[in-house]
């Protein structure tokens, strides 16, 4: 049975637009009038046609770009699943604000804005706090969270889309800080594409061999103690999953509900998106994939989504770091597409599509 405030969230998802396929054809006609060989620019070019969808409009600009790190602490850290404990979650934290960690520096270097937001760690920091609770509960005992909180966390990134747009950002990068995140990914992974633990767990930010079977023993039987089921997103998020989950799953989720187009970064990112999938199969025209990470479930989830990412460079860092690096190839590509030439303008025959 659900309440009132998970009713109004279902309502807000209904509502969710279809891209613009009149702007993707006017952008796909553009780039077949510049004077270059027919699709040469291969994903450069779907970037362009992707955001010209979202936005509506075929004369795609640079948009203004932000990344938003989702932070929060998991009460699985007890069962010996990582390598540091949670007390790295509110260092790196804070570290966004000084930047001094990862993403902050790529995000600078990019030009883009880092929003880190504290949706749930264990202790107060002077990261802006939207708090749905200190931390979840350790699930291999019992609930990571209530429904409540589930669907609270969700509303909060939602939330955080709207403002955002309100304040003129047209790029969002989804990144997450949380130690522990990658446990509390595979097991919201598993439960969603039915797959064992052991398939899609990796060693997140480093295991022994050792560590890794415990983890994935410690997935496994939270998910024989809890028995999620796939069909109801809240459930497998409230049982299993993590205040951060829930709040990139709702960034994803608000991109779709206010237009404005989505980045996934690695594996914890994209589970997230898959879990935003389950609640609106829509939303997932307003994502776009930036890289391949080394977890081994991120292909998995990939293919779930329809999605092929640009980038492979072995990256597993997180934070959202793997995103912001696609930022500058959306940016070259809308340069090429508002600056190049056409076949008309240069007197040269156009290219003709060749049939096979």
């Amino acid at each position: 049975m659900r309440d009132k405030t998970t009713m109004e969230f279902y309502d807000r998802i209904k509502n969710i637009p279809p891209v613009n396929q009149g702007a993707r054809e006017e952008a796909k006609r553009r780039w077949n009038e510049i004077a270059h060989p027919l699709h040469s620019l291969g994903k450069l070019e779907d970037y362009v046609v992707f955001l010209a969808g979202i936005t509506g409009e075929f004369k795609v600009e640079k948009p203004k770009k932000a990344l938003v790190v989702m932070c929060a602490d998991n009460g699985v850290v007890e069962e010996g699943v990582t390598q540091t404990g949670q007390e790295v979650t509110a260092i790196v934290a804070e570290n966004f604000l000084k930047e001094q960690a990862t993403a902050a520096i790529l995000c600078r270097e990019t030009g883009a804005d880092i929003f880190p937001v504290d949706i749930g760690m264990a202790r107060d920091t002077s990261v802006p706090r939207r708090k749905v609770g200190y931390g979840t509960k350790n699930m291999a005992k019992e609930p990571a969270m209530t429904r409540e909180q589930a669907i609270q966390a969700v509303l909060t990134g939602m939330d955080m889309v709207r403002e955002l747009k309100e304040k003129g950002y047209g790029l969002i990068a989804v990144g997450e800080m949380g130690i522990g995140n990658t446990t509390t990914s595979s097991a919201v992974v598993s439960v969603l594409l039915e797959k064992s633990p052991k398939e899609v767990t990796g060693k997140g930010a480093g295991l022994t061999g050792e560590a890794l079977a415990r983890k994935v023993k410690v997935i496994e039987e939270a998910i024989k103690k809890h028995k999620p089921e796939k069909e109801d997103p809240l459930e497998v998020l409230s049982l299993v999953g993590g205040f951060d989950l829930g709040g990139m799953a709702g960034l994803f989720l608000g991109g779709a509900l206010y237009r404005v187009p989505i980045v996934i970064d690695g594996f914890i990112s994209a589970a997230a998106a898959l879990l935003a999938k389950t609640f609106a199969p829509a939303c997932t025209d307003y994502m776009i994939s930036s890289h391949v990470s080394k977890e081994p479930g991120t292909g998995m989830v990939l293919n779930a989504l329809s999605m092929e990412a640009a980038l492979h460079c072995g990256m597993s860092l997180g934070e959202g770091t793997g995103a912001v690096c696609l930022f500058p190839l959306i940016d070259l590509a809308i340069s090429v597409y508002r600056g190049m030439g056409t076949f008309q303008e240069n007197s040269i025959e156009p290219y003709q599509e060749l049939l096979l």
